[in-house]
């Protein structure tokens, strides 16, 4: 099922669309030493491959677990040989990082010279695995995991070319695996395979769910984002954060997460939840879930469901309070019903040509004159001037307290 041309490629658009450097290299056959960083089953050995045959280059493989120095002269003979013949060498080179230092500096004079066009694959980020001499004469593509439509099209596409023969597999196990291979197509198309295979041996005409779970050794969770369960489980979620139980808080989030829900949105209800139910009886729950979005953003999953599990313990520890929740729909209420009254002279704008001889902003007593920065000036419309909507609830004791103490303090 591998790709023979750059169009039966299936995801990484931003790497091979039409006008990018490595597509125009491919099809202008006059390939370039590259190190191709990404998670497992995104293509890299795929590209290698296209490129070799693009520009019609023997091609070398070996994987830097299992090869050493001597299996790299081997390799560096037999495309000596071949040049002199006029035929180039592709060497791809599968877990480059796994080479130590020495080893990978004697890659190149061959790198250097064109001996090789030299393609390195990883999992790790090459900035910190792979030594800046030889990064400095290769260009770094970072390919990206699969969607799960991505995994699905490579599937369906399987079947479709007689993988599993005259055995039926249904949309419900071809979802299973695009949802459950983390954007991995060799481990989507290997489970389908041994289920299959599952499926043949004991006579069945169907692979069933039950064979695709034993085949990629995982549950189905059945979870349905755009139906019931993508509301149920979020609201479940924020029931269970706002009830302080951190191990109903994490089940539902890792519920999500198994089914593949978008931890963005994950994130921005749990942004909401902290100034909903959290509010000022802990003011760095806010902060906190806002560095949550920012790190889904920044490192995305898988490693982001640490951040995600961290922040959803806080925020189910975290004292609740729903106070700045109720304060401003009681004022939202007031001001819908009342309609927006005008400021007080003095509170109103100064900053425009001609606003003082209109009264705007004398008067204004600045608070920051005062002693504890606090005055007596009213702040509120004409009428409204016992209007209150903020009351502190037990979680918010301190503003409480400091709240009665300003008040006092202005007379109010």
């Amino acid at each position: 099922m591998r790709p023979r041309t750059l169009d039966e490629v299936v995801g990484q658009g931003h790497l091979l669309a039409d006008g990018t450097a490595l597509r125009t290299a491919i099809e202008s056959g006059t390939p370039h030493s590259m190190v191709l960083f990404g998670p497992p089953g995104t293509g890299k050995t795929t590209l290698a491959r296209l490129v070799a045959r693009a520009a019609d280059h023997a091609f070398e493989e070996l994987s830097a677990v299992q090869a050493g120095r001597p299996e790299v002269r081997e390799v560096m003979a037999r495309a000596e040989e071949r040049r002199r013949g006029g035929l180039g060498t592709v060497f791809f080179l599968d877990e480059i990082h796994r080479f130590n230092k020495a080893q990978q500096d004697a890659l190149l004079p061959a790198v250097e010279e064109g001996l090789v066009v030299l393609i390195g694959a990883t999992t790790e980020n090459p900035y910190f695995e792979v030594n800046s001499a030889l990064l400095s004469r290769v260009r770094v593509y970072e390919l990206r995991a699969l969607t799960e439509d991505d995994v699905e099209v490579l599937l369906r596409r399987a079947l479709e070319e007689g993988a599993c023969g005259h055995i039926q597999v249904g949309d419900d196990v071809v979802a299973f695996f695009s949802k459950r291979s983390g954007g991995d197509a060799r481990t989507a198309l290997n489970a389908l395979e041994i289920a299959c295979e599952t499926a043949g041996r004991t006579q069945a005409r169907t692979v069933s769910l039950e064979d695709a779970e034993d085949a990629l050794q995982k549950k189905a969770v059945l979870y349905d984002k755009a139906g019931d369960m993508h509301y149920d489980y979020i609201s479940a979620w924020i029931k269970s954060t706002r009830g302080s139980d951190p191990d109903a808080s994490l089940y539902y989030l890792a519920a999500m997460l198994e089914g593949g829900e978008d931890a963005r949105y994950i994130v921005r209800r749990m942004i909401i939840l902290a100034s909903e139910d959290i509010g000022n009886a802990d003011p760095q729950a806010l902060p906190i879930a806002v560095a949550a979005a920012a790190a889904v953003e920044h490192i995305g999953l898988p490693e982001a469901q640490f951040t995600l599990a961290q922040t959803a313990i806080y925020l189910s520890l975290a004292p609740k309070s729903n106070a700045a929740k109720r304060a401003i729909l009681d004022a939202r209420a007031f001001v819908s019903e009342h309609g927006a009254a005008i400021p007080p002279g003095p509170l109103r704008s100064a900053a425009y040509p001609a606003a003082k001889k209109l009264g705007r902003g004398q008067g204004y007593d600045n608070p920051q004159n005062h002693p504890a920065h606090v005055n007596d000036q009213e702040h509120m419309p004409e009428g409204l001037e016992g209007v209150r909507f903020y009351a502190p609830d037990a979680a918010e004791r301190e503003n409480a307290e400091r709240l009665e103490r300003i008040r006092r303090a202005r007379g109010r």
